[in-house]
């Protein structure tokens, strides 16, 4: 399989930065003010405010209630987390994917065990006190000061960003995602039956093993489970289980994935491809000539679509086909796949416009 991916790609030699970056080389990096809370840094866009990280929160410690600015998705990678609201309470275990709206706020997590998380904040996040009141604020630009004091290059924004020289290599001692050391990452999403002891009573969660594989009709080999379907914004949340080659394509806009198992041979990738751990961000515009599995191992990893694909036969052929946010919505209602809501006004203790503690 390493022959076939060299064949595909035989003439890369990278001499820019890659667009994706491998958490399990990088540091847990303190979150100032959250006692027993870190991220590892992917990337922090300076123009739409965008960031991504892996967080960790150590056992009995808890994400404070927080207010979002714009909007939040996350995947519970490792561990256990407690989510209540004081009305009810939802169980957060491995494999269980969630999503709340810009504007929204949230009560705190508590971690029952160390817990791992991808994170994709839209914009920044307020962490609340006690009495419900601001206590600090993190951004994108906080993300790429702590990398940048680190000595850690995040992924880049633009394809332009992409051709720049390549830095020196990130020299500090990282520590693996527990994923990095299971054997069977991928049952995060492909598991028989949902864990007895999930419990989760907010509609802003579901758990990923309960969702069933979607599959289009001209991708047979690629199953997918999509969880988000926005129609204002477009972006397509879904888990994927990729085992044939994914054709020629462009991304229109931009798409973000994490690796859960198997591995995956990719454009600016070296031959033996990329494993549980790895990140990526595909900015808008990027091209693939073919994206492929590399071993008899599902290849399964998260995605963020930020827009649509269009496939051809080679470079400079005709479009073939184009795969928007409506046609994963058809996918979904034909596989009967139920869909995470992109708001939810109805959730009154969600709303950051609700009665603070104390408040007159």
């Amino acid at each position: 399989m390493a022959e076939s991916a060299s064949a595909y790609n035989p003439e890369f030699n990278p001499t820019g930065i890659e667009g994706g970056v491998d958490t399990n080389i990088l540091p847990w990096l303190p979150v100032p003010g959250l006692s027993g809370v870190a991220v590892k840094p992917l990337r922090a866009s300076m123009e739409s405010g965008l960031f991504s990280v892996v967080m960790k929160i150590n056992s009995g410690a808890r994400l404070p209630s927080s207010v979002f600015l714009g909007g939040m998705d996350l995947m519970v990678l490792s561990g256990k987390v407690t989510y209540s609201d004081g009305e009810s309470t939802s169980i957060l275990e491995p494999g269980v994917w969630g999503y709340v709206s810009a504007n929204t706020r949230i009560a705190e997590m508590v971690a029952a065990e160390d817990t791992e998380l991808l994170m994709n904040f839209f914009n920044a996040v307020a962490f609340l006190n006690s009495d419900q009141l601001v206590q600090s604020i993190l951004t994108s630009a906080d993300i790429q000061l702590m990398a940048k004091r680190e000595g850690i290059t995040l992924v880049p924004n633009t394809l332009a960003a992409c051709m720049d020289d390549r830095p020196d290599p990130f020299s500090g001692t990282g520590e693996p995602l527990a994923i990095a050391s299971n054997n069977n990452a991928g049952a995060l999403v492909t598991a028989a039956a949902v864990s007895d002891t999930a419990n989760l009573c907010h509609p802003h969660f579901i758990d990923c093993r309960s969702v069933p594989w979607a599959v289009n009709p001209d991708l047979p080999d690629i199953g997918l489970k999509i969880l988000r379907v926005s129609q204002d914004t477009g972006v397509i949340s879904l888990m994927v289980r990729h085992n044939g080659v994914a054709t020629p394509h462009n991304h229109i806009g931009g798409a973000d994935f994490l690796v859960l198992s198997g591995r995956i041979g990719y454009r600016a990738g070296p031959p033996e491809g990329y494993g549980p751990g790895v990140w990526f961000y595909e900015p808008p515009g990027a091209r693939h000539e073919a994206t492929q599995s590399l071993n008899d191992e599902d290849l399964i990893y998260t995605a963020n679509v930020y827009g649509p694909l269009f496939f051809d036969s080679g470079k400079g052929t005709p479009v073939l086909a184009v795969l928007s946010w409506m046609e994963y919505i058809q996918l979904a209602e034909a596989g009967g796949a139920k869909l995470v809501p992109n708001t939810a006004p109805g959730d009154s203790s969600l709303l950051a416009w609700a009665p603070l503690k104390g408040a007159s």
